[in-house]
């Protein structure tokens, strides 16, 4: 507690109903008060918000959808917001409040914990969680700060409602929640739903087992880098005592992919009873520091209460509100005719102290003894009409017999037979009204186990019970679904009532669609009651385009209806573009093939070329385009140029040597000497013999 002079608003009333007593604490966006309900005498938690927030009206109306959304949800295990309102410097939401500690106290306190004291926590939080996602909530904030436990065993789970009405508010970029327990999708600014949820849920399992963190270091970013990129860590890797089951459920919580994730919270319940009840008491036992006894979480009813705040949790005291039960009547029907000829015993004052209540006991009850000289009751018309119809009766009934012989032998017949009739008449009103013919109403056992099931139908006055097995999408396995006839229908206590337990939901095997086309891979998934998840397409160097390479999750494994499959599809060979080899060696155009896995193959003739020396490629085939990996081009090599004559052209007219060397494919170069004068070729390089093809003569002409 704080001194009133520490803040200006302890001691002053909020509405005119909400007086406030102390201030709790101090978070990030409000300040946390015990106050009192003046209207309704009890305790509550303020909460505050600063004036950065509650003087931002897009805020304000988000917040008052949101808390009117999480004010809707009434549920044993997530804490309820009772109000909230705006005045003119301030908006408050008022909470229930919980007498006990947080989930953080248990984690700092006693480490890691056993698979079943881990589990045992886990589920109120999940079923919080799931009553949440039903009614379409998403917490986006899960983390031990956020799970009340009161010192009774209640568990809750705070904060529905705020952290939504503040992502939604703010344009900063900024991460909302806790970085160690933050979803990959919301890392990376996509947006989050129910599977989000589950995400932080999967690593407070991680630390409840381990006693830590799965990603920690010094600076946040890199906690939620981790978060998005690195491979979750296996709690065995930790605590090898584990069980391999908890790795997979952590994995499992834990997918970076939110769609191999279960769907919300309800999924997740059902999976988790269901992998409790399949691990053996030495497996739930294992693993944990065990120095601290184990915590004992109730799984419904009602609680105390917890202030709770954004930063962390402080410890209130709890209400006292004793309930009182009301006495019975002991009029047994609403019509009883003559009824009001008792006068009812009052109940003793005794009965109801200390909150205690005294039934009236239908039949024991003291009633005035009812005088035979008594006046009889007024009849009402119906009774009226029954007399009279009597009367006329009676009045049309001979009294005497003609011509009896024996009236005394007659008389005693007329004796036996009425008391004949009497007992049956007795033992059928008994039969009818008492015994097991009696009508009485099915109770509602939905979500009981069956033990608990059968015993209230035993208490009902239902004896003959069958049961069967059926499965529901809803209903953990091994827990009732519905009975037969349906909760709430009039039947006679001994007729049979048939006990519907749920199986847990239809499991269907992923089929293997390996190597299959992409349509007939579709249609074995949705004939298996899949769906066909995320399409992506690879090169493959053996498989076919549009045939599936691989598929996730694999084959055999067995998953509810419409369950995505992602399918990896070949988009066949990969193309590989031809080079360019003209004028390449012909070493280094097999090189450059092989090199991007191409096969050379060498032409066996081999062609001149004026451009191309010899032993190099002239020409390729194919030249360009792309061919797939193996495949061949065919190299055709040059010879060089071809050799040819040169003609002796000295004596003779320019002209005439310069059109005969360029028909015979040389290159003419004339020199003039002393001017060129008379045309006459003086000199010629080369005279005479063989040159190449496009060599160059050279005429030196005077």
């Amino acid at each position: 507690m704080q001194d009133a002079s520490a803040d200006p608003r302890i001691g002053s009333t909020i509405e005119n109903r909400y007086l406030v007593l102390s201030k709790v604490a101090n978070g990030g966006m409000s300040t946390v008060y015990l106050a009192k309900d003046l209207r309704l005498n009890r305790n509550i938690a303020l909460k505050i918000l600063h004036p950065h927030l509650a003087t931002d009206n897009a805020f304000i109306g988000r917040l008052s959808r949101e808390a009117q959304s999480a004010a809707s949800l009434s549920h044993p295990h997530v804490v309820q917001i009772h109000d909230h309102g705006v005045g003119p410097e301030y908006a408050y939401l008022v909470f229930e409040f919980i007498d006990g500690y947080t989930l953080r106290d248990v984690i700092e306190r006693q480490g890691a914990l056993t698979p079943r004291q881990a589990l045992d926590l886990l589920d109120p939080i999940v079923a919080g969680l799931a009553a949440a996602h039903g009614a379409g909530l998403v917490h986006r904030d899960v983390k031990p700060e956020n799970v009340l436990i009161s010192h009774q065993g209640w568990v809750k789970i705070g904060d529905f409602g705020l952290s939504r009405a503040i992502t939604t508010s703010t344009n900063t970029g900024t991460l909302f929640g806790t970085v160690a327990y933050i979803a990959p999708e919301l890392a990376r600014g996509e947006g989050g739903d129910a599977r989000s949820d589950i995400y932080s849920a999967g690593i407070m399992l991680y630390e409840l087992l381990t006693g830590h963190q799965p990603f920690r270091a010094t600076v946040p970013v890199a906690v939620v880098m981790a978060h998005v990129q690195d491979e979750m860590p296996a709690p065995s890797a930790d605590v090898p005592a584990l069980p391999p089951v908890m790795d997979e459920l952590v994995r499992y919580m834990t997918e970076k992919d939110p769609d191999h994730r279960p769907a919300n919270g309800a999924a997740l319940l059902e999976d988790l009873r269901h992998i409790r009840a399949s691990l053996t008491p030495a497996e739930l036992d294992a693993g944990g520091s065990a120095t601290l006894p184990a915590i004992e979480p109730r799984l419904s009813g009602t609680s105390h209460t917890v202030a709770f705040d954004q930063s962390h949790t402080t410890v209130l005291a709890a209400p006292q509100f004793p309930t009182s039960v009301l006495p019975r009547s002991p009029q047994l029907y609403a019509e009883a005719p003559h009824s009001d000829r008792y006068a009812l015993a009052e109940p003793s004052s005794s009965a109801y102290d200390a909150g205690q209540s005294q039934p009236a006991h239908i039949g024991t009850s003291s009633y005035p003894p009812v005088s035979d000289d008594a006046p009889a009751a007024p009849l009402n018309k119906r009774q009226a009409a029954a007399a009279n119809k009597a009367k006329a009766k009676a009045a049309a009934t001979p009294k005497k017999t003609l011509g009896s012989r024996h009236p005394r032998r007659r008389a005693v017949l007329w004796v036996l037979l009425v008391l004949v009739l009497g007992i049956l008449a007795a033992g059928a009103g008994w039969f009818l009204a008492l015994g097991p013919g009696a009508l009485a109403t099915v109770p509602d056992v939905g979500n009981k186990s069956v033990e608990q099931a059968l015993s209230v139908l035993r208490t009902e006055g239902f004896e003959s019970t069958s049961t069967t097995d059926v499965y529901d999408e809803k209903v953990a396995a091994g827990f009732v679904v519905d009975t037969d006839p349906t909760a709430g229908s009039s039947l006679r206590k001994f007729n049979n009532v048939t006990v519907q337990i749920s199986r847990g939901p239809v499991l269907y095997q992923v089929p293997n669609v390996t190597g299959v086309a992409q349509d007939g891979a579709k249609k074995a998934l949705t004939d298996a009651q899949l769906a066909v998840g995320t399409l992506t397409e690879a090169f493959d160097e053996k498989v076919a385009a549009g045939v599936v390479l691989k598929q996730d999750p694999a084959a055999g494994k067995e998953f509810r209806a419409n369950t995505k499959v992602n399918l990896v599809i070949s988009k066949g060979p990969k193309p590989i573009p031809v080079p360019a080899l003209t004028g390449k060696t012909q070493a280094d155009a097999q090189a450059a093939l092989k090199s991007v896995g191409l096969v050379a193959v060498i032409s066996p003739e081999q062609v001149n070329s004026r451009l191309v020396p010899a032993g190099s490629v002239v020409a390729a085939s194919p030249d360009s385009g792309t061919l797939t990996a193996g495949g061949k081009v065919t190299l055709t090599i040059s010879k060089g140029p071809k050799m040819v004559s040169v003609p002796d052209f000295v004596g003779k007219q320019v002209g005439v040597a310069t059109s005969e060397l360029e028909a015979l494919g040389f290159e003419v170069k004339v020199e003039n000497l002393l001017g060129g004068f008379f045309g006459t070729v003086r000199f010629q390089d080369p005279q005479g013999g063989e040159a190449p093809e496009g060599s160059t003569v050279t005429l030196r002409v005077i």
